[in-house]
């Protein structure tokens, strides 16, 4: 199908300007003839060839005597407003006065009139008119077309601007993903190398159906870490399913030393979180509590909805001796999956969350976090985290 011939006209206009420009010429100079064969060749009823002929070479002419104030105008056109109308209305008033002498010429040998020079004044302030008229045409044509050229540099700055800013947030989001990845892959080794100590403790202690109990499970808990993207938010309830999978090995562990005190609400159960953000809480508590303890202890997590924020507080009895709650300031000082935390949470929220240390009396620690209150339309059933 061949293309709109309005459509092909506006593409060679587009890649070559000065075809719009005697385009115009034409359309204006065309509209002039128009005005004097209806104002003076039809008005006295002069409908001849010669009056006909004159009307259209007169046109011809101005055609032609236009060029020269196209070059003045455009050689002028960066100089100060004062200096281009004076060169305009003097370059007008001279071009009017060539062209109304050709024109009065030319309308004397076309018609056989013995002379129309008394008529000169009359001729020559009807062409400075004219030519006024095309000044002001060509100035708005050519404000018109800077305008569009610069709707069009300002259309292709802000399609880079928004490309730019495109690219930079697909690299922000790049990064972060990586980030996120890398702070929560740092986790399986960490843990695994605490459970791997432990089964071959129950190897030494010759405690070989623990031992093996143990490795089973600790199957299935990196089996649940691997099978769950770690850029990724979950239920409340659904990471609780998987800290009883880490909390199965410790028992095999700890046994009866071990006691767990969960209370959740069913709002919170619903808030989105970090996967595997309270196991490695859990995970300092055993290790400075339960393993320090002959008697165990107790670790207790709270979680409820307040203010539109999902609070957290998971604690420990502590070893029953105090420690210097200095000690904790320090990001240092809380370990591995403590800082990990801390570093999750700041990728995620930048800063709009709270994740704080404090030592109680009894030596325990209490940790609270605080995060916006997040949920999902639909969530993925529970049985989807349940291992074989």
């Amino acid at each position: 199908m061949s293309d709109n011939p309005l459509l092909r006209f506006n593409k060679l206009i587009s890649k070559k300007p000065e075809y719009l420009f005697w385009v115009l010429q034409i359309c204006f100079w065309s509209f002039v003839s128009l005005i004097s064969l209806i104002s003076l060749t039809l008005w006295y009823v002069q409908i001849d060839v010669e009056h006909l002929s004159h009307t259209f070479w007169q046109s011809v002419v101005g055609i032609f005597c236009s060029l020269p104030l196209y070059w003045v105008f455009m050689r002028c056109w960066n100089s100060p407003i004062f200096i281009r109308v004076l060169i305009s209305i003097i370059s007008v008033i001279c071009i009017s006065f060539i062209w109304t002498l050709i024109r009065v010429e030319l309308y004397i040998e076309l018609t056989s009139s013995d002379g129309n020079w008394d008529e000169f004044g009359g001729w020559y302030f009807s062409s400075i008119f004219i030519f006024f008229c095309w000044t002001g045409f060509f100035h708005g044509i050519r404000y018109y077309q800077l305008l569009q050229f610069e709707h069009k540099m300002l259309l292709s700055k802000a399609a880079e601007a928004k490309e730019e800013q495109l690219k930079r947030v697909n690299a922000q989001s790049v990064a972060r993903d990586a980030k996120i990845k890398m702070l929560r892959y740092q986790l399986n080794p960490h843990f695994l190398c605490n459970t791997l100590n432990a089964i071959n403790s129950l190897i030494e202690c010759e405690a070989p159906e623990k031992a093996q109990l143990m490795t089973v499970q600790l199957s299935k808990f990196l089996r649940y870490s691997l099978d769950n993207n770690p850029d990724t938010k979950i239920a409340l309830e659904f990471e609780i399913i998987a800290l009883n999978l880490y909390l199965e090995i410790e028992k095999t562990r700890f046994g009866e030393r071990l006691k767990l005190d969960f209370r959740i609400s069913d709002e919170a159960k619903l808030a989105l979180i970090p996967s595997l953000l309270i196991q490695p809480i859990i995970e300092n508590s055993m290790k400075h509590v339960i393993a320090q303890n002959e008697e165990g202890g107790t670790i207790t997590l709270w979680a409820d909805v307040v203010d539109e924020m999902l609070v957290l507080e998971l604690s420990d009895t502590g070893s029953g001796t105090a420690v210097d709650g200095s000690k904790m300031k320090g990001k240092r000082s809380r370990g591995v999956g403590l800082r990990n935390i801390d570093e999750r949470l700041k990728v995620l929220y930048a800063d709009d969350y709270v994740f704080s240390l404090n030592i109680i009396p009894s030596g325990g620690l209490k940790t609270i976090i605080k995060l916006p209150f997040e949920t999902l339309d639909e969530i993925t059933p529970a049985s989807q985290y349940q291992t074989q």
